[in-house]
């Protein structure tokens, strides 16, 4: 694979929280909770999410929580199409006129946005904004598009028209009407950069929390056990989780179909858009898991497999010695890849593992 470089909350949430026995309480105002049994936490709401930070045994917690606010913040000015004079807001804005100049860290993040969709022949395309803003999913939309306004749109979704210049650093969108969309990245860029800022303050243990969807473990607990990272079954109602994965210094990202969605006439409209048919993907998979790698490379991948579907994602992911995915299908069946086994401890019965046979 190449890499350059390493609200409704979803509900297959990362339980984190739950499940590794934290006693001190961030809050939505973004204040620091008090220490408790060596715990600093921190809660804020960045992205369009719930940020969750625990930092355990560590004296200068306040202030390393301070900074990731500023990284997160900085991240958030950079690449959010949301923010009217972010760099990507800017870049939309220009579409088939200009070329727009960038910060280099945005430079080098579309470069790898554009590297992950090469990879991937597609199901990741960081040109997929235009879909995004007509079918408003999670933002007001609440029935499907007419089919000639997605064909409208789609014709402005292609990667390989996000025209970069690397001497000016400038990035240019070559047809009016087309727009970046960072979303099915950012998240795991911005964890990435919280990962390497605690390694280099030397911080032993810390759990960071992004949406509930990507998470990052540093080190160990405080026991030295492992994070017991709790998978919550998809299913509300039934209010319960569905397996346990334990980490040390990884990651875990998930994409579900339930995280943002609407109904009409009986169908989920969710937000996983598949850039070839302009549509929400439609293809059995209720979540796709990835543990390991960089948190950039599950956050793209668990969107991008989950498109491509089991059987494509599944042989998409075993090529890949760096990552591991686990597949929840419609009918509660789930499928792991061979770096999983023994791993993942289903702790629902509703559930089954089953053996790929493709």
């Amino acid at each position: 694979m190449k890499r350059k470089a390493a609200l409704m909350l979803v509900t297959l949430l990362i339980v984190a929280s739950a499940m590794i026995g934290c006693s001190g309480k961030g809050n939505s105002s973004g204040n620091t909770a008090q220490p408790s049994d060596g715990l600093v936490s921190k809660t804020l709401f960045k992205f369009d999410t719930v940020v969750n930070l625990k930092l355990y045994n560590d004296e200068q917690a306040e202030e390393h929580l301070k900074d990731i606010e500023k990284i997160l913040d900085r991240v958030d000015q950079q690449i959010s199409m949301h923010i009217a004079d972010s760099e990507i807001a800017q870049v939309n804005a220009a579409a088939g006129k200009t070329a727009v100049s960038v910060s280099q860290d945005t430079f080098d993040l579309m470069k790898l946005s554009l590297d992950y969709a090469v990879d991937t022949n597609g199901a990741f395309d960081p040109s997929i904004g235009a879909l995004v803003n007509l079918w408003k999913i999670g933002n007001g939309g609440d029935k499907p598009p007419a089919d000639a306004s997605i064909q409208q749109a789609k014709a402005m979704v292609n990667y390989k028209d996000i025209i970069m210049d690397e001497k000016n650093k400038t990035i240019k969108l070559a047809k009016e009407g087309m727009s970046i969309d960072l979303g099915g990245i950012g998240k795991g860029y911005a964890a990435d950069l919280i990962s390497k800022y605690l390694h280099e303050v030397k911080v032993e243990s810390a759990i960071i929390d992004l949406g509930g969807s990507t998470i990052i473990t540093i080190g160990s607990k405080p026991s030295g056990e492992s994070w017991k990272i709790g998978l919550q079954e998809p299913d509300e109602s039934r209010g319960e989780q569905l397996a346990i994965v334990p980490l040390q210094n990884e990651t875990i990202d998930t994409s579900g179909v339930y995280e943002r969605f609407f109904m009409y006439e009986g169908v989920r409209y969710h937000h996983i858009l598949d850039p070839k048919t302009g549509a929400p993907s439609q293809n059995g998979i209720k979540s796709v898991t990835i543990v390991g790698g960089t948190a950039t490379d599950a956050d793209v991948l668990s969107t991008a497999v989950l498109i491509m579907g089991l059987e494509e994602g599944m042989r998409y992911i075993e090529k890949d010695n760096d990552v591991e995915a686990m597949f929840l299908m419609d009918d509660n069946k789930v499928y792991i890849t061979s770096g999983l086994k023994g791993k993942v401890n289903l702790t629902n019965p509703a559930y089954t593992v089953v053996e790929a046979n493709f």
